[in-house]
């Protein structure tokens, strides 16, 4: 059987407001990659102070959220990019449950995530604490209001991790 035309790579995101959704979607546009986003069974609060006071108890309390189904397995995909908002310095807890719940042994993961510029993160750190068998590359990070022109950062970023994907218009 001839797999050269299926996806070498997995795009797993949440996006809370959108800014993930568009970095995801470029990377996506870009490399060709299956791509899913994870939902928790639960949706945030749309009001920001609620949002960010639950946000804050999660983190702090290591919760990972019941998640909505997920059609794609990382089981055949070499390289796996995660995309998160940069929440209160860390990834965002549905992110951190899909990652908890998979076993990414020996993938290669690409974080990335969208941010307004406050609290600074080490994704990689956070993320090799949930999968300490993966292989966690240097994260890029956006602006909110630079996402809309991701790709203009996500083919030096792929280059610098030593990723070669044909150009897609």
């Amino acid at each position: 059987m001839d797999h050269t035309n299926e996806p070498r790579f997995l795009i797993v995101s949440y996006s809370y407001s959108g800014h993930t959704h568009r970095v995801a979607e470029a990377l996506q546009q870009i490399t060709g990659g299956a791509w899913c986003e994870s939902y928790p069974w639960q949706p945030y609060p749309a009001a920001f102070p609620e949002l960010l006071s639950q946000a804050r108890k999660e983190i702090q309390g290591h919760v990972r959220p019941r998640l909505l189904p997920v059609f794609h397995t990382p089981r055949p995909y070499p390289v796996i990019f995660v995309g998160t908002p940069n929440w209160c310095g860390t990834l965002a807890p549905p992110l951190a449950s899909w990652l908890y719940h998979n076993d990414l042994s020996g993938k290669r993961i690409l974080p990335f995530y969208a941010h307004c510029g406050g609290v600074p993160c080490d994704l990689r750190r956070d993320i090799q604490t949930l999968c300490p068998r993966a292989e966690v590359g240097e994260p890029l990070g956006i602006l909110d209001r630079e996402t809309d022109e991701a790709a203009e950062q996500i083919q030096p970023w792929l280059l610098r991790a030593g990723l070669t994907v044909p150009l897609r218009k």
